[in-house]
């Protein structure tokens, strides 16, 4: 039966580092297609049928992609199993553009959470949580996950996160003020829980949950929102944070460099790569990469 061995898999890819939860979920329902299908090793046939399934051919790449390094697998020990063609191209698609706030939309967001909805809580709740996300520029995930002992006095500790990491974020004083009048508002709210965010249920908050707010305080701060831009979510105070950082480095390329490194390990990226994207995002930053190379240029034709 291919589920047997694709759990095997699973639990390799796993034993090797990888979360693999979208993936093996994937590779499950591929599975049950090919049992649907009366087969039990992977066939490009159906491998095709099944990754065609999927809406946009990105999605159907990504599905693709994922039986054909599982096909690898299975392959060196059964030769029975055929690797399918990658025919529906890349499975990476352009990253989103993405959507930078002002300090004055920030701080018109963070006004309206206060004021979202009848009771107390939420509003402090929210109003304080999206103030933290643009102060730190954390994960919407790493902020959920946050308990009372993880706010030291060096500063939030953010424990596991996306890449099996964990790492320190110092808070500057006035955020620590904040976040220490809501626990002590929100504490007698639901004891028995230890999270610093919690709901209306007494239960921590969810990234669903969140996004709503988001979506209702961002249409009541009046974000700008158009077709030919990208919609404003919380993930996007965390690209705000990490633009404004990169908009105020020093313009020394050794400094630069040691920026980039820092921030890099601020956010918790896996890779150095992924913070360089942030010189994209703006025309502040954009216009220091056209006039380095301008500069770069003059100097070698001279």
């Amino acid at each position: 039966m291919l589920a047997d061995l694709i759990d095997s898999y699973i639990e390799m890819r796993r034993a090797c580092g990888f979360a693999f939860k979208s993936e093996g979920s994937c590779l499950r329902s591929f599975a049950a297609f090919s049992d649907s299908m009366a087969k039990n090793h992977v066939c490009n046939e159906t491998a095709l049928a099944w990754a065609a399934q999927a809406k946009s051919v990105q999605q159907r790449a990504r599905r693709l992609g994922n039986v054909r390094r599982f096909a690898r697998y299975a392959r060196a020990e059964d030769a029975r199993h055929e690797i399918p063609a990658a025919v529906f191209g890349s499975e990476k698609g352009p990253r989103p553009v993405p959507y930078i706030l002002s300090e004055g939309d920030v701080q018109r967001l963070v006004h309206a959470a206060f004021l979202q909805g009848t009771h107390p809580l939420r509003q402090r709740t929210y109003g304080t949580l999206f103030a933290l996300l643009a102060c730190t520029g954390l994960r919407v995930s790493e902020a959920l996950r946050l308990l009372y002992e993880d706010l030291t006095p060096d500063g939030l500790l953010i424990r596991n996160t996306k890449f099996r990491k964990s790492r320190l974020i110092p808070i500057h004083k006035t955020c620590r003020s904040a976040l220490d009048r809501y626990i002590e508002q929100r504490r007698s709210y639901a004891p028995f829980d230890r999270h610093i965010f919690v709901s209306l249920w007494r239960k921590p908050l969810g990234v669903k949950a969140v996004e709503t707010a988001f979506d209702s305080a961002a249409k009541a701060a009046g974000l700008p929102c158009a077709p030919a831009r990208p919609r404003p979510t919380p993930q996007s105070l965390r690209h705000t944070f990490a633009v404004r950082s990169l908009e105020n480095c020093p313009d020394s390329r050794d400094r630069i460099t040691k920026h980039m490194v820092a921030l890099s390990t601020y956010l918790g990226h896996g890779n150095v790569n992924h913070t360089y994207w942030y010189l994209e995002a703006t025309p502040e930053l954009l216009k220091g990469i056209a006039d380095c190379c301008e500069s770069f240029f003059v100097g070698a034709i001279s």
